[in-house]
């Protein structure tokens, strides 16, 4: 061990979980995956943006992306190649990658209390919205949500027991979480402020395991860093853009925004906590005493508390110091640990406990994915609201595709120029072949060659009613079409408003090979 572990213990920490646990558990995470992607396939019929963009870069396997590195779309590659391009994709990688996260938030758990406790801190913590609903969006911060749990479960491990396969496993998954979003760094560095402030700096072994984190941590970036240096750094210029702020002022409101959404996308755990808290006042149980934190050491609370919440005050205080902007979702793998802080005030029996934990979480789960559907796909159709969830894709992939079938029979259509949502809306639902030309930058879409991307012709497609971003470049493109023309629909039904789709094709040259 690599730290003094002296403290009161008893049967609350428990031996590995069983097998039958571990199932137990995983038959909860499949159960909460299948309703959310159902729900969510049945209401929708277009992903979120975010989940747009990840399906349209998913086209090609490429080291970094101009916005974002790379390890999302990877796995979305990797997706798409299974199961091709559906609107569904986006909600089960969504969900899939939440649902890992939440199985390492156990087994950190399994760690130091018995499986059964670990498991209500689990599903306490798996109703937070960026678990549940906001699980169903697919995007970096959702996708890091998997890593930073390992990350913190290896952590635990690498100090707790010393072992080198910790260390090593723990340098290889950070730098996975690295290649989902560079903001890991603020988790590596609560990790490195534990290890000053509980004095484990001063161990040989501590400071060698290190070491042999960082080798490996390297060598998984390496590829990725080589990307950046050949590419001038592009994701860091959009990173920059995203953080600036006009004024001080500006920082501070923004800091109590960001403190405030955090606040509502954790209160479906804080609305299970009250509840929970009531059932035990109205009917309690007969077997109490010391809290759940009480039976744990010191030394697992101090970690709870410094890993659980350092990210959030880091973030918070970076943010004042350097006045630089936040934005809600940043907040996505703050609160994995939360679910925990549940134990300084529960306490009696784990097993009625658990119970009662789980009636409750499964009722809220089912209640939000519920409301959630109806919100997103009925509610929104008939009252005409401009939801993406309502986003007419199939229709206007299918005009789009008479539109070049009329004036080049015969040849498929593989380039869509256009901006993602537009474009991702007319190429996923064509042909998992087809690519978007992002805003007609050869910069944003690496799966295109400038020497050959217009060989066979291309669709260019914009409007001003879609959300989308005109790009000049776009506009050019467009104005070398030798057919053009505009395609209109209602968004939704009767009471939505018109979407006029501006296109133009490029025909196919005798360079074209198809």
């Amino acid at each position: 061990m690599q730290h003094d572990n002296t403290d009161k213990m008893n049967g609350a920490r428990a031996a590995a979980p069983s097998p039958a646990q571990g199932w137990a558990v995983l038959a909860f995470l499949a159960g909460m995956v299948a309703l959310w992607t159902l729900l969510c396939t049945i209401s929708h019929r277009a992903p979120d943006l975010d989940g747009m963009e990840e399906l349209v870069w998913a086209s090609s396997f490429e080291f970094g992306y101009t916005k974002h590195p790379p390890l999302p779309s990877w796995f979305m590659y990797a997706l798409s190649g299974l199961f091709g391009t559906p609107v569904w994709l986006a909600f089960f990688a969504g969900q899939l990658v939440s649902a890992l996260g939440l199985w390492f938030v156990w087994r950190l758990g399994c760690e130091f209390t018995s499986p059964r406790r670990a498991l209500i801190a689990t599903l306490m913590v798996s109703t937070t919205l960026y678990f549940s609903l906001r699980g169903t969006i697919y995007n970096h911060n959702t996708a890091q949500l998997w890593s930073i749990a390992a990350c913190t479960w290896l952590f635990y491990r690498a100090l707790r027991y010393g072992r080198s396969s910790s260390w090593l496993w723990l340098g290889a998954v950070a730098g996975l979480s690295m290649l989902t979003k560079y903001s890991a760094v603020i988790q590596f560095g609560v990790f490195f402020i534990f290890i000053v402030v509980q004095g484990h700096w001063r161990d040989a072994g501590v400071r060698h395991g290190v070491l042999h984190a960082l080798a490996v941590f390297a060598v998984v970036v390496s590829p990725h860093v080589f990307w950046l240096v050949d590419n001038h750094f592009a994701p860091f210029r959009y990173l920059d853009n995203s953080i600036e702020s006009s004024s001080y002022a500006e920082v501070l409101k923004g800091i109590w925004d960001f403190s405030i959404d955090q606040l509502a996308r954790i209160s479906p755990m804080l609305l299970v906590w009250l509840a929970l808290y009531v059932w035990n006042r109205r009917r309690p149980m007969a077997q109490r005493g010391e809290t759940y934190a009480g039976e744990l050491s010191s030394w697992d609370r101090s970690f709870l508390l410094w890993v659980g919440l350092g990210p959030f005050v880091a973030t918070v205080l970076m943010s004042a110091v350097l006045g630089t902007r936040l934005v809600a979702s940043w907040g996505t793998t703050f609160f994995v640990l939360y679910g925990y802080f549940a134990f300084w005030w529960l306490s009696g029996s784990t097993r009625a406990t658990l119970r009662r934990t789980a009636m409750i979480v499964i009722a809220v789960h089912v209640l939000m994915a519920v409301g959630y559907a109806v919100a997103r796909g009925p509610l929104a159709h008939y009252s005409g609201r401009t939801a993406r969830s309502t986003f007419p894709g199939p229709e206007i992939a299918q005009r789009m595709q008479q539109v070049w079938s009329r004036h080049v029979p015969g040849q498929p259509l593989r380039v869509v120029a256009s901006d993602t949502w537009l474009g991702g809306n007319i190429a996923v639902n064509l042909d998992p072949a087809a690519r978007v030309f992002i805003n007609g930058s050869f910069a944003e879409s690496p799966w295109l060659s400038p020497d050959t991307a217009l060989d066979c012709g291309a669709l260019v497609a914009y409007s001003d009613d879609t959300r989308g971003h005109l790009a000049e470049a776009l506009l050019r493109l467009h104005e070398q079409a030798r057919w053009t023309g505009v395609e209109s629909l209602r968004w939704s039904s009767e009471k939505s408003p018109m979407i006029e789709i501006q296109w133009g094709i490029i025909p196919p040259s005798e360079a074209c090979r198809e």
